[in-house]
């Protein structure tokens, strides 16, 4: 039976999603409301010392500026790319691979996706192939959702391996690598997911969807099977280098007609066609640009940043891959010749577009960080994060691990956070009922990479990009079945194991 101190500890989560889903109230006004009750709580039922709320926000801070800063380099560079018309370029070279549309989505959405998890993470992927998939006839809607929701199985081991380097510090995770890509092997359906979003409202969708299994299935598997071989090597490859050996197959076989549908469809209307005002070389060279900043911050600056102390530890790291997105817009501005006083109205429209998010990833930070400080009061009750945690302490923690990882994702958006969260008590609880500790940290962590379909500060950052406002409910109800199939999934195997 559930006591008062952890329904009370549960309460901000349950109000949230009340005020979300059912009240409909929008994601700012939700995540306010949400830290403005838990506020009350952490000062006159847990009496949590008043140093620990000071730290807590501040701490919520920096981590809500970090993406912030991805936020806003995101918007500035696509629309910087926007006036260029860049991506209609690229969505005119893309009808050259494939005139297919099932093809080029799932090529993006699946495996460039996970090559941009790999060299930089924290909702990066889904920033930029979101308005690419646009180019390609998607809806603003459908192209969140089938972007979200490529943006998962990639993130076990995310940016160089961050998640179980940085996320289970001070655990003994030898194990967790391989057992966590074995287990990963599961998002080979996520290709499927995407098919069958795409040809929805499609007037031959049984035919399209089914015309184009084998090669959703094919490219799963061209990314998890490679990832598996490669995490002997380290957990900083199996991303990175899996999606590159992955996209080789996929190009390879499909240049041999392997795998592919009978017939190429289409989302351009009849006589419809796109026109190109720059080479193929011009177009892709603002991506480049960002892929090669990208991967030269990681492999020169890396982890390096500015340790901030103010009663509270926190690394401003100087590798962010928003400050990418942002000299890839300048680079593209100086070679395009753009004038600097549409640089600098670019640069106001892009702060103006992130405000709303940061705001709402500000409020959802300092909660994640207040209920983890709670156990510092004067009450003496635990922390209202190890009492939610606490609920989950029973023999089918295998099958919940995956749905609590998946959980921290959703509220802080990413996979690292959410394994900082829940590492030690899935470490303890494992060592207590018995279980393989490496199994249920594997099992966590791959969950929280499915939580990442669901991830708010992702959405967030998606939809400022994209100009969508308020469109959380309908983004969530596309992407809620497939995340949860996923983790019935791998909570199935969790209970085998």
């Amino acid at each position: 039976m559930i006591n008062l101190p952890t329904f009370l500890a549960a309460l901000p989560f349950l109000v949230f999603i009340v005020l979300l889903l059912w009240e409909r109230t929008s994601l700012l006004q939700s995540s306010i409301f949400t830290l403005a009750l838990f506020t009350v709580l952490a000062i006159f039922y847990w009496n949590i010392f008043p140093a620990s709320i000071l730290f807590s926000y501040g701490k919520g801070f920096f981590i809500a500026f970090d993406i912030f800063i991805i936020i806003f380099g995101a918007i500035f560079f696509l629309k910087m790319l926007e006036g260029l018309q860049v991506i209609e370029n690229i969505s005119y070279y893309l009808e050259h691979f494939s005139g297919d549309y099932r093809l080029q989505i799932i090529l993006l959405a699946w495996l460039f996706e996970a090559f941009l998890e790999g060299t930089a993470g924290f909702g990066t992927p889904v920033a930029i192939v979101a308005p690419l998939l646009v180019g390609l006839g998607l809806t603003p809607i459908k192209a969140l959702v089938v972007a979200l929701m490529g943006n998962s199985a990639a993130g076990v081991f995310g940016a160089v391996g961050t998640p179980i380097r940085v996320g289970f510090a001070g655990l003994n995770v030898a194990s967790v690598p391989l057992l966590a890509s074995l287990i990963n092997c599961v998002g080979f359906i996520i290709p499927i997911f995407i098919l069958w979003t795409i040809t929805a409202g499609r007037v031959n969708r049984k035919k399209e969807f089914l015309d184009a299994l084998p090669f959703a299935i094919w490219a799963g598997l061209a990314f998890v099977l490679p990832s598996v071989l490669i995490v002997s090597w380290g957990q900083e490859f199996p991303t990175l280098v899996g999606s590159v050996i992955g996209t080789v197959l996929i190009l390879l076989t499909t240049r041999l007609g392997l795998f592919v549908p009978k017939n190429k469809v289409s989302l351009r209307q009849v006589g419809e066609k796109l026109f190109s005002s720059m080479s193929a070389v011009r177009a892709f060279l603002p991506y480049g640009l960002l892929i090669l900043l990208l991967v030269l911050g990681k492999m020169f600056i890396g982890d390096a940043g500015i340790k901030i102390s103010l009663g509270f530890s926190h690394i401003f790291g100087l590798f962010n891959p928003g400050f990418a997105f942002i000299l890839a817009g300048l680079l593209v501005a100086v070679i395009w010749r753009i004038k600097k006083g549409a640089v600098a109205s670019l640069v106001s429209k892009s702060f103006v577009g992130a405000l709303n998010p940061f705001l709402v990833i500000l409020s959802m930070s300092v909660l994640a960080q207040m209920m983890i400080n709670s156990g510092q009061n004067y009450s003496g009750l635990p922390s209202a994060i190890t009492l939610v945690a606490k609920v989950f302490e029973t023999p089918l923690l295998p099958f919940f691990a995956p749905f609590v990882g998946a959980f921290g994702s959703f509220i802080t958006g990413s996979v690292t956070i959410s394994n900082i969260m829940f590492g030690n008590f899935f470490n303890t609880a494992a060592i207590a009922l018995g279980n393989n500790v490496a199994v249920i940290l594997s099992l966590a962590v791959v969950g929280a990479a499915a939580g990442n379909m669901i991830a708010l500060s992702d959405m967030l950052a998606a939809e400022a990009v994209l100009g969508v406002k308020n469109q959380e409910l309908k983004i969530l109800k596309g992407i809620f079945i497939p995340c949860l199939l996923f983790l019935v999934i791998v909570g199935s195997i969790g209970l085998l194991l």
